[in-house]
């Protein structure tokens, strides 16, 4: 799996999530992350697909965004959702993070 196919992946399940959490519960705060988070994967993967520069970087820094909001939750709550949220940061920042640190298709 490429890594615009893994961002875009990303996307629409944060972009999606949020916008769950505002029908079922009627946050704000759920649909304004989740789309945040969701349009920072699809713009990193556009520029990722089109080969220009800091898709890889925009990709990372919404796993570390979506890390830094999701993991300490996850720890506090033990709730799934957070949880979920945590692996699904987890698996983006691996990825991100090694596409990073071996210059696949950085700047």
């Amino acid at each position: 799996m490429s890594l615009s196919q893994i961002a875009y992946i990303l996307a629409a399940l944060t972009a999606g999530g949020g916008t769950m959490g505002y029908v079922r519960t009627g946050s704000v705060p759920s649909i304004a992350a989740g789309g945040t988070v969701g349009a920072l994967y699809a713009l990193g993967g556009y520029r990722i697909q089109n080969k220009q520069p800091y898709g890889v970087e925009l990709a990372l820094l919404a796993s570390v965004v979506l890390a830094g909001s999701s993991i300490p939750r996850a720890l506090r709550t033990q709730k799934p959702l957070p949880i979920g949220l945590s692996l699904l940061a987890t698996f983006g920042l691996y990825n991100f993070g090694m596409a990073y640190r071996n210059n696949v298709n950085v700047r």
